[in-house]
């Protein structure tokens, strides 16, 4: 039986999810080692929920440090089918301020060391990432801003950027050159690899500061960035919160079969330990195959 049935990845300035009751903790194991922490689990707005800090309670792990795979993979073995993530962003966009929410549908990936695929060690496939997040999550993202009274924005692209090193000047003006509207380190991969996993995905992107193409952007101090981020991470518990309530009960979209057509590879040349690994995600169309 599911533990959860939503996911929420909370990340800079926002490592708990209050309102939860039924609380408790799990270590979650995977062929891919550990994820980030702990998962919270129990109940918000009457559904089951797993919440996980992305870069662990503390703030321990680095955007390129993250074990994505990991993560993804233990919401997959919780049973849950659709994810909301939660990011601290820099905006790229005047019409963007500090603690507004955008809830983009586009990414550009601008990652160079990262591992975003379950697919590999003798293992082909290819899923179909055009529409890389889930409009029915989406939605629910922006009624629950709406409804949190958060200014909330429905569309736009996300810059995802290696780091730790926030852009040049040079760079933020190219990825505004690219009409991107907002830029952070970490919602991409998940996103690859959600879709892979047949899991419904969608970001919450917090504006915490203009990056540094705005002039004046030297002048803002990091108490004044604090002060947003801890604004924003009120503010997001009152959105998720309310995006939770506003999700619908069943899934119609395609995410919940992304996978079917993706493996390449003939089954009985797909190494028996790579079976293995990846029965959870691709099982049902391997052995069908």
């Amino acid at each position: 039986m599911a533990q959860a049935e939503i996911g929420i990845i909370g990340g800079s300035g926002l490592y708990s999810m209050p309102g939860f009751t039924n609380v408790h903790e799990e270590r979650v194991e995977t062929p891919f080692g550990e994820p980030s922490d702990p998962f919270v689990l129990g109940e918000l707005e009457g559904r089951k929920v797993a919440f996980l800090a992305r870069h662990g309670r503390g703030h321990r792990i680095l955007p390129s440090e993250l074990n994505f795979r990991a993560n993804i993979y233990a919401f997959k073995k919780l049973g849950v089918e659709r994810i909301l993530s939660v990011s601290a962003v820099g905006s790229l966009k005047e019409e963007h301020k500090p603690t507004d929410f955008v809830m983009p549908d586009q990414f550009i990936d601008r990652t160079f060391h990262r591992v975003s695929t379950f697919f590999g060690d003798g293992i082909v496939g290819h899923v179909a990432f055009g529409d890389p997040v889930c409009a029915t999550v989406s939605k629910a993202a922006a009624e629950g801003c709406a409804k949190a009274g958060v200014v909330g924005k429905l569309g736009g692209t996300y810059v995802c950027m290696e780091g730790p090193q926030f852009s040049t000047k040079a760079e933020s003006n190219l990825y505004r050159s690219w009409g991107a509207d907002v830029i952070g380190m970490t919602n991409l991969q998940e996103a690859k690899l959600a879709r892979e996993a047949e899991i419904c995905y969608a970001t919450v992107a917090m504006v915490t500061d203009y990056d540094c193409w705005r002039e004046g952007h030297d002048a803002v101090t990091i108490e004044e960035i604090v002060a947003v981020l801890h604004k924003n991470a009120g503010n997001a518990c009152k959105v998720v919160r309310a995006a939770v309530a506003a999700m619908p009960r069943e899934r119609t979209c395609a995410c919940a079969s992304a996978a079917k057509y993706a493996v390449l590879t003939q089954p009985d040349l797909i190494p028996a330990a790579t079976k293995d690994r990846l029965k959870l995600l691709f099982g049902k169309y391997i052995e069908r195959s």
